[in-house]
């Protein structure tokens, strides 16, 4: 396990008696290098959305926790906030949740697709359609080409929500 890992693991794990507490959801955890520093993200949601005050309450109470248990050994900046409109999907429960919701994804390098009005194949580095499935291997989209539009995970780099303006 990479130590990056190992971080997001033991701060999940800090986090779930804080969460239960508060009856608050733990969306996901990063530890992540941008720009020089380190930052320690905790994003956090409860139903009808997540305040400023909600995150001010759980990032001083994460803090004295983390003081306490002292396991991390470089300088890091602690984040705590909502995952926002666009929210990244990366766990089982965030797949479930977002069935029948339109989706962003990123590939990895450009692959080839129908266009959908000519029959020709295109290349693109993004997609946008409803999420119908999803498997460990596979997530499966319905497209202006397609109603069952399977791509290997392996070959995606993020899926967040889509915003529709």
């Amino acid at each position: 396990m990479a130590k990056h890992e190992e971080y997001e693991k033991r701060t999940e794990e800090l986090l779930e008696p804080l969460m239960e507490k508060n009856k608050f959801e733990l969306v996901d955890v990063e530890y992540v290098k941008e720009a020089g520093n380190w930052y320690l993200r905790a994003y956090i949601d409860k139903p009808g959305g997540i305040t400023l005050d909600d995150c001010e309450m759980i990032n001083r109470a994460l803090s004295d926790i983390m003081d306490e248990e002292d396991f991390i050994p470089d300088s890091y900046i602690l984040e705590v906030s909502s995952p926002g409109l666009g929210r990244q999907l990366k766990k089982e429960k965030d797949f479930r949740r977002s069935i029948g919701l339109d989706v962003d994804l990123k590939f990895y390098k450009a692959r080839k697709m129908p266009s959908g009005k000519n029959g020709k194949e295109i290349q693109a580095k993004e997609l946008t359609g409803t999420l119908k499935a999803f498997t460990d291997a596979t997530i499966t989209i319905e497209t202006d080409f397609s109603d069952n539009y399977e791509i290997p995970r392996a070959e995606i780099s993020t899926v967040r929500l889509a915003i529709d303006f």
